[in-house]
């Protein structure tokens, strides 16, 4: 299945990376940031939430300070034709980060997090119980060596098409002024 895609111009993209910078910037702020109209901000907003783009605006966290410093990745090798039923079985391990289906050797990549080696341990002990796992295979992350991010895919791709928004001077693009 392929997502229907949206194609982001360079307003779109700095305003994307406003809200990564700022956060919690309301409309009228980002509007001043990027130099255009507070209703051009709210309606892009719309449209990029419509559209699936901006998905959420919830904090992003530390799970480490927050009580979690046992990270781990997990493949899994799963049944034929079970994977609904790994899904919901790993959606009920509190655990579970996230979980992607996957090519290769294995069927299934999964992120723990866990407060200790002693309940991570728990969580795989737990994985290996379930009824569509025939196997899996763990590491523990040390440390990041580059944190989740979307602005260098975003900024690096050509944005084609002209700016709908007539103030909107993209920062790459020398002002008249």
């Amino acid at each position: 299945m392929v997502a229907e895609t949206y194609d982001l111009d360079a307003l779109d993209v700095s305003l994307i990376e406003a809200l990564v910078d700022h956060p919690r910037a309301g409309a009228l702020e980002l509007s001043r940031q990027l130099s255009v109209a507070r209703a051009t901000v709210q309606a892009r907003l719309g449209r990029l939430e419509d559209a699936g783009v901006i998905v959420g605006y919830g904090p992003d966290l530390d799970l480490r300070r927050a009580g979690y410093p046992v990270h781990a990745f997990v493949t899994l090798e799963i049944a034929q034709g079970r994977l609904d039923d790994v899904a919901n079985e790993l959606a009920a391990v509190p655990g579970i980060l996230e979980a992607y289906a996957t090519t290769g050797a294995a069927d299934v990549l999964c992120r723990l997090a866990a407060t200790s080696h002693e309940d991570l341990q728990e969580i795989l002990l737990q994985l290996g119980r379930l009824a569509s796992v025939v196997r899996s295979t763990s590491v523990i992350t040390l440390s990041v060596v580059v944190p989740p991010r979307v602005l260098p895919l975003l900024k690096n791709r050509p944005h084609v098409g002209a700016v709908r928004a007539p103030a909107y001077r993209s920062p790459s693009r020398p002002t008249s002024r």
